[in-house]
């Protein structure tokens, strides 16, 4: 892989996890293994009044607070850790896209520093990032109270669209000397990745179909 001229800048990849690095969503299918499916059909329907609205408005982010209550709220967070060290082994294992593991080794390979920026749990995200030979995750978060349970809130705010830039820059602040320091590359396959893809210096859309208008067309590949 060969990019533009960046000059003494290091160079940052940032990956998207479901349906970019995967060939499939995480979140559901974590949030069955915690939760269970009866746990979770329950919830929703005890609380139609609730559930009812956020739907008819697609509120993603409402939606996964909701869920991510009902599947986690009182499970010990050791017992929890072991599921995601297993889950992300799983993922490891068969759910990866070949194409985007080949660019994330290349940009290692380069010398980049590979990030983790995703929706998805921090939770099976940072074992995953390890099975993928080590990577910054910066992903939803959740609460864990002082008996070591997890309380059913989300830590923050659940890191997709704009909160995904948000996390990024305050990190590369910290770490990096800020956003205009490094050279960005960013990688997405959902309207929940505009944000990322349109702050990176060099775009990748990594879904299906062809990448939308709002897009900045690839520089290099």
């Amino acid at each position: 892989m060969t990019g533009p001229d960046v000059g003494d800048r290091p160079g940052v990849a940032a990956f998207d996890v479901d349906g970019t690095l995967t060939r499939r969503d995480c979140v559901v299918p974590f949030l069955r293994m915690v939760g269970g499916t009866a746990r979770l059909t329950a919830q929703l329907l005890a609380a139609p009044h609730r559930v009812a609205p956020m739907l008819a408005r697609r509120d993603r982010d409402g939606l996964k607070e909701f869920a991510a209550n009902a599947a986690f709220r009182g499970h010990d967070a050791v017992e929890v850790g072991a599921l995601a060290q297993r889950f992300a082994t799983d993922v490891a294992a068969t759910w990866l896209r070949d194409d985007m593991v080949a660019r994330l080794t290349q940009h290692r390979e380069r010398g980049d520093v590979v990030v983790l920026v995703s929706a998805s749990f921090e939770l099976y995200l940072r074992p995953l990032a390890d099975l993928l030979g080590g990577a910054t995750v910066l992903g939803t978060r959740l609460a864990v109270d002082i008996d070591g349970r997890f309380t059913g809130e989300l830590l923050g705010a659940n890191c997709r669209g704009p909160e995904k830039v948000r996390r990024l820059h305050a990190w590369l602040d910290e770490h990096h000397g800020g956003r205009r320091a490094v050279h960005l590359s960013a990688y997405g396959d959902s309207p929940g990745d505009r944000e990322l893809l349109l702050d990176a210096d060099v775009a990748h859309w990594a879904g299906r179909e062809g990448a939308p208008r709002w897009l900045v067309p690839e520089r290099s590949s």
